[in-house]
């Protein structure tokens, strides 16, 4: 063996820090991009945003459309809107054409106006909405108006924390006492003493353990003279689950009562509330601002981005003009700097004409669903819009998550136009959504009295050319959030 040199040829993928800025940058949603941009601009002085100081800016400046309003989102079952669509001047499949013309040239960098202050009133202040009560700022309100003692409030205190959102304690007792202070040893009575105190703040009913414990404490809230009210408390002591099948006739038979009176016991029953803490429910209403908007202009579909969404980023041309004067190394830094901000604009400029490649890519498949609705949406995958375009399938995840498209049934995800198939009797396919908005028409149209069971509702969808299994019936009726056909009896 002797030591010598050799040449090897290879290939090898290297990811440049300027390619991995450009991924993130795809994969981030408006706000995040906003956010990340003005990191990013704090540390390079040669980057500044246009409603920073315009006049520094490179470029001309361009008038951008009036600001719109951020619009909720629709969810997956949304199939109208205001403004309805013209079934008469339906496009052909694959009619869509950009908004200006698909040779404008998109000024990523310079388009649009920050929507910041959009809603700011007269006197620049913006609207301010004051903060929701939670359901623990709430109990710990009255709890300071209630006389008790030091250690009992200590235990109610660590009792509210560990509240659920439907006001219920989920955890044990053995947990509970654990979490109260080293120098307080309480016991289980005394703990459940506390708890039975707290039962009877607003919302009655918090601090249960159970749905029987909660209604019971409810129901002992009513007067004494309460009509049916003993019959009710027994109900939901030993019969609850009779009373959840609704089967009356038996329930009475069982307590040996009138079908009247346990009537009357079960209607005031269902007025109880179960979820006594839910009326405190803080979960704010997300709104999004569209990225791109779909419209229908003399019976096509144009696709544009929403200037308001894209960051008004460019060169402060002060700092460029200071670029020849500075020398050493304050020069070199400077240059690195202007090059690392036109690498920025032009992963700005890329992000923006892949999001409108992909939203016209996607417009173009699921036209169907913009004309006629949901019923009309055809299964569509990643690979496909990727085969497209010309893109890898990541890119195309990327580019959908988290970027929100307006049309005229209303606001969605990208994402939410992808969907798998089902097959169907002539060979074609069907959208997984367009099969939800088929079982969600025959529930509204079905009679209350007799609803269709999930084998029924198969069956009907048979009938329909869709060929779909009672399960795959019952998983989309749970993630739609359907009761059961006998749920759907007992409600109606």
């Amino acid at each position: 063996m002797k030591p010598g040199l050799q040449f090897r040829l290879n290939q090898q993928l290297t990811l440049t820090p300027q390619l991995q800025q450009a991924i993130r940058l795809l994969q981030l949603s408006q706000l995040e991009l906003e956010a990340e941009l003005r990191q990013i601009a704090e540390s390079n002085p040669l980057l500044e945003f246009a409603d920073d100081n315009p006049d520094n800016l490179e470029g001309d400046e361009r008038e951008s459309e009036p600001p719109m309003d951020a619009i909720p989102v629709s969810s997956s079952s949304s199939s109208s809107s205001s403004d309805t669509v013209d079934d008469a001047e339906a496009p052909e499949w694959g009619d869509v054409e950009r908004d200006g013309g698909s040779d404008d040239p998109v000024d990523f960098s310079l388009s649009g106006a920050s929507s910041r202050n959009n809603n700011a009133d007269e006197d620049g202040f913006e609207p301010q909405s004051a903060a929701q009560e939670t359901l623990q700022e709430h109990l710990l309100w009255q709890l300071n108006l209630t006389h008790m003692s030091a250690r009992d409030r200590t235990i109610a205190t660590v009792l509210i924390d560990a509240l659920n959102p439907d006001g219920y304690l989920t955890e044990s007792m053995e947990s509970l006492i654990a979490a109260l202070p080293t120098d307080i040893r309480a016991t289980e009575a005394e703990v459940e003493y506390v708890r039975h105190m707290l039962q009877r703040f607003d919302p009655t009913g918090v601090a249960s353990v159970d749905l029987r414990d909660c209604l019971r404490v409810q129901l002992e809230q009513f007067d004494a003279d309460t009509p049916q009210r003993e019959l009710a408390l027994r109900i939901v002591d030993t019969e609850l689950e009779l009373l959840a099948r609704n089967d009356i006739a038996r329930l009475a038979r069982k307590l040996r009562v009138s079908e009247d009176d346990t009537a009357a016991a079960a209607v005031l029953i269902r007025s109880l509330d179960p979820r006594p803490g839910a009326a405190l429910d803080v979960t704010p209403v997300e709104y999004v601002a569209p990225d791109v908007y779909a419209r229908k202009d003399v019976g096509r579909w144009r696709v544009s981005l929403n200037p308001d969404c894209q960051p008004r980023l460019g060169l402060n041309q002060h700092y460029c003009g200071l670029i020849a004067q500075a020398r050493g190394t304050d020069a070199s830094w400077m240059r690195g700097q202007l090059q690392e901000a036109r690498w920025l604009i032009k992963s700005l400029e890329s992000r923006a004409e892949t999001l409108l490649k992909v939203a016209e890519a996607i417009v173009r498949r699921q036209s169907a669903f913009l004309d006629y609705g949901p019923e009309a949406m055809h299964p569509l995958v990643l690979r496909e819009v990727a085969e497209e375009v010309g893109m890898h399938e990541s890119t195309i995840s990327r580019v959908t998550t988290r970027k929100y498209i307006h049309t005229p049934r209303g606001t969605f995800e990208l994402k939410h136009f992808f969907s798998s198939g089902v097959s169907t009797e002539d060979g074609g396919s069907a959208s997984a959504t367009a099969i939800q908005a088929m079982l969600r028409k025959l529930v509204d149209a079905e009679d209350p009295r007799k609803p269709l069971s999930d084998q029924a509702i198969a069956e009907e969808l048979h009938r329909k050319g869709i060929q779909v299994a009672r399960r795959t019936v019952a998983k989309y009726r749970e993630a739609m959030r359907i009761p059961s056909s006998s749920e759907r009896q007992r409600a109606g």
